[in-house]
């Protein structure tokens, strides 16, 4: 056997920095009050923004599913994995998202990792944020395009990449999260989409978290700021708000098919049980339906923001359900999280490389189905313990 023990002496030295994951087991579902490591604590971590991921209507859905079409596909979407049930999820989202059309793909990350490469490649630009999500990024590794990067949400950096580089391309992409997931902070879609229009750019947002969070009845960022039908590709994931998984690419109808025949993540890996399908389309009803979660879930947001505030915690330039209490140091970010699980609130630091060195944080989640009873036991201990450590006073 090859000698391996550089793997042992690479986790020993991130241990030595404070940059290992610790290891938590979720053992109920996915809601405001869960077990974890068999301790019932406050979920402040999960993505789970409008508690969609326990609600009846979705596991109903699954086992409906389940019973009429059983537990997989057996195969890839292209040859026997494509069930009328996922076609009819790709019709319904592309009306949601107002698209000719969309693809179900096996993951978000898979959307933007598979696609991105096959949209631009030798003699041409692609151009990303510099904080963009890590699937962004292994999209653009895999390219074999130019590659660029602009300043963070900076309008002016991006004009400045494209006018000095853009003119030899054949074809120019620009990528952007339209919320970012470690700040929370929004694109700026309706400067930054002007821009690269004049440079004729091929222009990319990965929503993932800003479905079924920004916008009129959480279709997005892109209609947060209006530009549906101008955004060349919207992609993202059924993992967050709608409270299931896989995700999507939607857009043009030759971009549908473009993706369906060139993305080989998509060719080449199994499509989702049944029952996902399903799921996702009763979220995708329960959002347009039903429109007290969205509005919870931002009441709860603004509470929890102005709470933190008033106490003296930094939160970073966030804008959305994502709420970042920056503490600098990552042994202190572990620190706070440790201390909270044990008084009963369950949220993870955040430190370096996913960070920069001197922002770890405790990144929180706001939930849709978190009382005000809830919101103010997890700020009396966030108050508490950030005095105990020394964070505020």
């Amino acid at each position: 056997m090859a000698d391996l023990s550089y793997l042992k002496a690479a986790v020993q030295e991130m241990e030595a920095q404070n940059l290992t994951w610790r290891k938590y087991t979720l053992q109920s579902p996915s809601v405001p009050h869960a077990k974890v490591n068999g301790k019932q604590v406050l979920m402040l971590c999960s993505n789970n923004y409008l508690g969609f991921a326990n609600h009846p209507k979705l596991k109903e859905a699954a086992i409906q599913a389940i019973q009429k079409y059983g537990a997989g596909s057996g195969s890839v979407p292209a040859i026997a994995g494509t069930m009328d049930l996922m076609l009819e999820l790709e019709e319904k989202l592309a009306k949601f998202k107002h698209t000719e059309a969309s693809l179900v793909t096996q993951t978000g990350f898979s959307a933007n990792a598979g696609l991105i490469p096959q949209l631009v490649g030798e003699g041409d630009l692609l151009i990303s944020d510099e904080l963009n999500h890590g699937s962004i990024i292994d999209g653009v590794r895999l390219s074999k395009a130019e590659r660029a990067i602009y300043k963070h949400c900076d309008p002016s950096s991006l004009e400045q990449v494209l006018r000095e580089k853009a003119k030899p391309a054949k074809r120019v992409l620009v990528a952007t999260d339209g919320v970012f997931s470690m700040d929370g902070d929004v694109a700026p879609l309706d400067q930054l989409y002007p821009i690269a229009e004049k440079y004729g750019a091929i222009f990319y947002v990965d929503d993932a978290h800003g479905d079924g969070v920004m916008g009129p009845q959480g279709r997005g960022t892109i209609h947060h700021f209006n530009l549906q039908g101008k955004i060349d590709v919207d992609a993202g994931t059924f993992s967050k708000a709608f409270g299931v998984f896989g995700g999507y690419v939607a857009g043009k109808k030759e971009l549908k098919e473009f993706a369906y025949n060139k993305s080989r993540t998509w060719l080449l890996s199994a499509s989702h049980p049944p029952s996902i399908w399903a799921s996702v389309m009763a979220a995708l009803e329960l959002l347009e339906a039903q429109p007290q979660y969205l509005k919870r879930l931002w009441d709860n947001t603004a509470y929890f923001k102005k709470r933190l505030h008033e106490m003296g915690f930094d939160t970073g330039r966030s804008q959305s359900p994502i709420t970042p209490v920056i503490v600098g140091e990552s042994a202190l970010a572990r620190k706070l999280s440790q201390r909270l699980f044990e008084e009963g609130v369950f949220a993870l630091p955040i430190v370096y490389p996913m960070v920069a060195k001197d922002k770890a944080r405790i990144r929180t989640m706001m939930n849709a189905e978190l009382s005000q009873e809830d919101l103010d036991f997890a700020l009396e201990k966030f108050e508490t313990l950030g005095k105990e450590l020394g964070i505020i006073r």
